[in-house]
């Protein structure tokens, strides 16, 4: 079983912050720089200033943003504005959030999780990471020498693991921030032992599958041999061992998995509608024309259901094109390392089939890949002509999710996205002390 405790964060003390909503901050990777320098506007301890600290002239290997999110946080500290809670806790974590029109509630626990290299335990990933990401956030956890922002994580679940902190919480009112995108936050502290003891015995044998965060959780791996190296890590109960980890079951009826549209540019030459269609032809067949229906392109992939049908927006002309692989076996030529559920992805066919085979080889060019998760992005974007082609790809399922983690595959870059993302600066993990 995946080894999960209770434990002593650090947050801020609102009584001498201010209110939440203008302290916490997205994780670093879904910041951009005018939003960087929004939430820097909002508050001198916003959580920026150490998830995504600026880079600033004259920075050099001995002062830069790492030693400036390093030493800003130790003033925080100091100054008693973050503090640690005296007892042993979860954090129940709860996101009310709003997409297409439809309103979603879900809910979750925070907790320190035991790290354990992938293949070797319960812990699971599903995507592919990049070296980039992993080596900014060492020198962040190097610097800090704290979790700032958790990693999500998600069990197999009928309801039981919660079922012990929704008693208490019921009557317990939580501290609240809304973000940026008007997410409503809500966070509650829960120390009482017995019921920490039930839900982490409710977790049993369940494995865990990370939904997102592998960076931070590859990172976690590198820091934790680079502090045993040091001798800084006394035995399997040091900081060291453990990350800071969002837990969700999978049956939450809040856990909205959106797809990651594909715009893209860089093609030899414009296509038309029938110029895709002649392009697809050899292993697609067309299932509908919209027109410029974006909306009922997008509603029949919806309605299909499958992971083999996708919407083509063709940007010289303006139409929509719905087609279905017609010759599944292709993948199997394309992809011969990977298993069956790895090869019938939408975003696996996408790239196998039509982007690096197909366009490649009847248009030319590199096809070069922007990703957006809604279809007013993608329908912006054509309008702007911002893009040559625009993919409408089904969104996976959590069962597509269990299927590639289980078979020790990773999918391809930008398969899911878990929305909302998790908040950093409502808990922080030291990677130092209990």
């Amino acid at each position: 079983m995946a080894d999960i405790r209770g434990f002593r964060g650090f947050r801020y003390d609102l009584g001498s912050v201010g209110t939440l909503s203008d302290v916490v901050a997205p994780p670093y990777d879904v910041v951009d720089p005018a939003l960087q320098q929004k939430l820097y506007d909002s508050s001198p301890y916003n959580a920026i200033r150490l998830e995504l600290t600026r880079d600033e002239p004259g920075d050099d290997e001995h002062t830069n943003k790492y030693t400036r999110a390093g030493n800003t946080l130790r003033e925080w500290v100091v100054e008693n504005a973050v503090r640690q809670d005296t007892a042993r806790g979860l954090y129940v974590y709860e996101q009310e959030y709003t997409v297409e029109g439809q309103t979603f509630v879900r809910r979750g626990f925070l907790a320190r999780v035991r790290l354990e290299p992938f293949g070797s335990g319960k812990i699971y990933p599903h995507e592919q990471t990049m070296s980039g990401p992993k080596e900014d956030r060492l020198k962040l956890y190097r610097a800090t020498g704290f979790n700032l922002s958790p990693i999500f994580g998600l069990y197999p679940d009928d309801g039981t693991v919660f079922a012990p902190l929704e008693q208490l919480i019921r009557s317990a009112p939580p501290i609240v921030a809304r973000d940026h995108l008007g997410v409503i936050n809500r966070l509650w502290t829960v120390t009482d032992s017995a019921t920490i003891s039930k839900v982490i015995g409710a977790m049993g044998p369940k494995p865990v599958y990370i939904a997102d965060g592998h960076h931070r959780y590859e990172t976690g791996l590198k820091y934790l041999e680079e502090r045993r190296a040091v001798g800084e890590v006394a035995d399997d109960e040091a900081a060291p061992n453990f990350c800071l980890m969002m837990l969700v079951g999978m049956s939450d009826p809040g856990l909205l998995i959106l797809p990651t549209h594909r715009l893209v540019s860089g093609l030899a030459a414009d296509l038309t509608a029938p110029q895709l269609e002649g392009v697809l032809a050899e292993h697609f067949d067309v299932l509908e024309r919209t027109g410029t229906n974006a909306q009922a392109a997008w509603e029949h992939v919806l309605m299909d259901g499958s992971q083999s049908t996708f919407a083509f927006g063709t940007v010289a002309d303006g139409l929509w094109t719905v087609a279905k692989l017609r010759d599944k076996d292709v993948m199997a030529s394309l992809a011969p390392d990977q298993s069956d559920d790895w090869r019938g992805l939408g975003v696996s066919i996408l790239h196998k089939l039509v982007l690096d085979r197909l366009l490649r080889d009847k248009i030319g060019g590199t096809p070069v890949c922007k990703y957006v998760h809604l279809l007013s992005e993608a329908t912006d974007a054509t309008a702007k002509k911002e893009c040559q082609l625009a993919c409408l790809v089904p969104p996976v399922a959590m069962s597509h999710v269990e299927q590639i983690s289980e078979h020790g595959e990773k999918m391809p870059p930008k398969s899911t996205y878990f929305y909302p993302k998790l908040l950093t600066g409502l808990v922080f993990n030291s990677l130092k002390k209990d």
